[in-house]
């Protein structure tokens, strides 16, 4: 599996990432995660739909907090065929208690705990750390990847702008 050092940073310490980085203009990689039910998710689930998806360390962390319910609150706006989602290294029911007590419902979280297929195919696992790297990632409905942004220090926000202008550029 490809490493890339230099990408992003924990608080100014350089971190690896595992995984091809991905481009615009790719065709957005399968990944195979669960839902807070522990039902199977895959990228064919979501055929047809435009999507936004957010990868994040841990939603139990004032940043990752802040993003999910950003992003959750920015939905309000999107056409019923955006998908926001968030992958994220958390168990499945810390996923559904954190959701519950957010209030977040227009975001779906998901898990890539069991074999971090979603951080390898997109080039966001840390190696150091077994968590996801920050990145956001816009995909057409036809699978084609609009926007990536690999946020530079894992500890600050993405642009969410660009991300959103990216969606809506698909309507």
């Amino acid at each position: 599996m490809t490493e890339r050092t230099g990408v992003v940073t924990f608080q100014g310490a350089p971190l690896t990432l595992v995984g091809s980085e991905i481009r615009v203009g790719d065709m957005a990689p399968d990944f195979s995660v669960v839902d807070n039910d522990l039902n199977p998710a895959t990228l064919a689930d979501f055929k047809g739909k435009k999507l936004v998806i957010a990868a994040v360390p841990s939603l139990d962390t004032p940043v990752c907090d802040m993003e999910v319910r950003r992003f959750n609150a920015e939905a309000a706006s999107l056409s019923s065929d955006v998908k926001i989602l968030t992958m994220s290294m958390d168990l499945p029911f810390a996923q559904k208690r954190w959701c519950g007590a957010a209030g977040v419902d227009a975001v779906q979280t998901l898990s890539d705990y069991m074999d971090a297929s979603f951080g390898e195919a997109y080039g966001v696992l840390i190696k150091e750390l077994r968590l996801l790297a920050r990145a956001v990632f816009v995909v057409d409905p036809g699978g084609k990847v609009l926007h990536v942004e690999y946020v530079p220090d894992i500890t600050h926000e993405p642009d969410y702008q660009k991300a959103l202008d990216a969606v809506k550029s698909l309507s």
